[in-house]
Protein backbone atom coordinates (compact mmCIF):
# COMPACT_ATOMS: atom_id res chain seq x y z
CA UNK A 1 0.00 0.00 0.00
CA UNK A 2 1.24 3.49 -0.79
CA UNK A 3 0.90 6.18 1.87
CA UNK A 4 0.50 9.89 1.29
CA UNK A 5 1.89 12.51 3.65
CA UNK A 6 0.48 16.03 3.56
CA UNK A 7 1.12 19.12 5.64
CA UNK A 8 -1.68 20.72 7.64
CA UNK A 9 -2.39 24.25 6.43
CA UNK A 10 -4.05 26.86 8.63
CA UNK A 11 -6.86 28.97 7.19
CA UNK A 12 -4.32 31.81 7.01
CA UNK A 13 -2.20 29.74 4.62
CA UNK A 14 0.56 29.07 7.16
CA UNK A 15 1.98 25.53 7.14
CA UNK A 16 3.31 24.91 10.68
CA UNK A 17 5.40 21.79 10.02
CA UNK A 18 7.04 23.20 6.89
CA UNK A 19 7.89 26.35 8.85
CA UNK A 20 9.22 24.26 11.75
CA UNK A 21 11.40 22.07 9.53
CA UNK A 22 12.87 25.16 7.86
CA UNK A 23 14.15 26.36 11.27
CA UNK A 24 16.13 23.19 11.99
CA UNK A 25 19.87 22.81 11.44
CA UNK A 26 20.76 21.25 8.07
CA UNK A 27 21.51 17.82 9.64
CA UNK A 28 18.36 17.86 11.79
CA UNK A 29 16.30 19.01 8.78
CA UNK A 30 17.67 16.17 6.65
CA UNK A 31 16.86 13.65 9.41
CA UNK A 32 13.32 15.02 9.79
CA UNK A 33 12.65 14.82 6.05
CA UNK A 34 14.12 11.30 5.97
CA UNK A 35 11.69 10.23 8.71
CA UNK A 36 8.77 11.81 6.81
CA UNK A 37 9.82 9.62 3.85
CA UNK A 38 9.95 6.59 6.16
CA UNK A 39 6.37 7.35 7.22
CA UNK A 40 5.34 7.48 3.55
CA UNK A 41 7.06 4.16 2.86
CA UNK A 42 5.97 2.20 5.94
CA UNK A 43 2.74 3.91 6.99
CA UNK A 44 1.12 2.44 10.06
CA UNK A 45 3.91 -0.15 10.21
CA UNK A 46 6.44 2.50 11.27
CA UNK A 47 7.26 1.96 14.94
CA UNK A 48 9.73 3.06 17.63
CA UNK A 49 12.27 4.48 17.56
CA UNK A 50 10.85 6.48 14.62
CA UNK A 51 7.16 6.78 15.48
CA UNK A 52 4.98 6.37 18.54
CA UNK A 53 1.34 6.93 19.40
CA UNK A 54 0.51 9.60 21.96
CA UNK A 55 -0.91 8.15 25.15
CA UNK A 56 -4.11 9.33 26.80
CA UNK A 57 -7.74 9.47 25.74
CA UNK A 58 -7.55 13.21 25.10
CA UNK A 59 -4.92 12.69 22.40
CA UNK A 60 -6.37 9.57 20.82
CA UNK A 61 -5.35 9.34 17.17
CA UNK A 62 -2.24 11.52 17.51
CA UNK A 63 1.20 10.13 16.74
CA UNK A 64 4.70 11.56 16.81
CA UNK A 65 7.69 11.23 14.54
CA UNK A 66 10.66 11.02 16.89
CA UNK A 67 13.53 12.84 15.22
CA UNK A 68 16.96 12.66 16.81
CA UNK A 69 20.22 13.83 15.28
CA UNK A 70 23.06 13.64 17.79
CA UNK A 71 21.87 15.50 20.90
CA UNK A 72 19.18 17.40 18.99
CA UNK A 73 15.70 15.98 19.54
CA UNK A 74 12.50 17.13 17.91
CA UNK A 75 9.01 15.80 17.42
CA UNK A 76 6.50 16.12 14.60
CA UNK A 77 2.91 15.28 15.46
CA UNK A 78 0.64 13.71 12.86
CA UNK A 79 -2.57 11.75 12.44
CA UNK A 80 -4.32 9.51 9.93
CA UNK A 81 -7.80 10.95 9.32
CA UNK A 82 -9.00 8.37 6.79
CA UNK A 83 -7.62 6.03 4.17
CA UNK A 84 -3.92 6.22 3.47
CA UNK A 85 -3.14 9.92 4.05
CA UNK A 86 -1.14 11.14 7.03
CA UNK A 87 -1.42 14.80 8.02
CA UNK A 88 1.64 16.40 9.63
CA UNK A 89 0.34 18.90 12.19
CA UNK A 90 2.95 20.48 14.44
CA UNK A 91 6.64 20.21 15.27
CA UNK A 92 8.83 21.38 18.12
CA UNK A 93 12.33 20.98 19.51
CA UNK A 94 12.26 18.77 22.58
CA UNK A 95 14.23 20.10 25.55
CA UNK A 96 12.74 18.07 28.41
CA UNK A 97 12.03 14.39 29.01
CA UNK A 98 8.28 14.90 29.05
CA UNK A 99 6.46 16.46 26.10
CA UNK A 100 4.99 19.81 27.20
CA UNK A 101 1.17 19.72 27.25
CA UNK A 102 0.98 22.97 25.26
CA UNK A 103 2.77 21.27 22.32
CA UNK A 104 0.31 18.37 22.43
CA UNK A 105 -2.62 20.77 22.71
CA UNK A 106 -1.40 22.72 19.68
CA UNK A 107 -1.28 19.51 17.63
CA UNK A 108 -4.73 18.54 18.90
CA UNK A 109 -6.14 21.96 17.98
CA UNK A 110 -4.70 21.68 14.46
CA UNK A 111 -6.13 18.17 14.10
CA UNK A 112 -9.58 19.36 15.18
CA UNK A 113 -9.38 22.33 12.80
CA UNK A 114 -8.38 20.07 9.90
CA UNK A 115 -11.28 17.70 10.60
CA UNK A 116 -13.76 20.56 11.04
CA UNK A 117 -12.79 22.13 7.72
CA UNK A 118 -12.81 18.76 5.91
CA UNK A 119 -16.27 17.94 7.25
CA UNK A 120 -17.64 21.29 6.11
CA UNK A 121 -16.61 20.71 2.48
Amino acid sequence: MEWDVIYYEKESGEVPVEEFISTLSPKQRAKALWEVRLLAEHGTGLREPYAKSIQGEKYKGLFELRVQQGNDISRIFYFLPVGNTFVLLHGFVKKTNKTPPRELDTALRYMQDYLRRCDSK
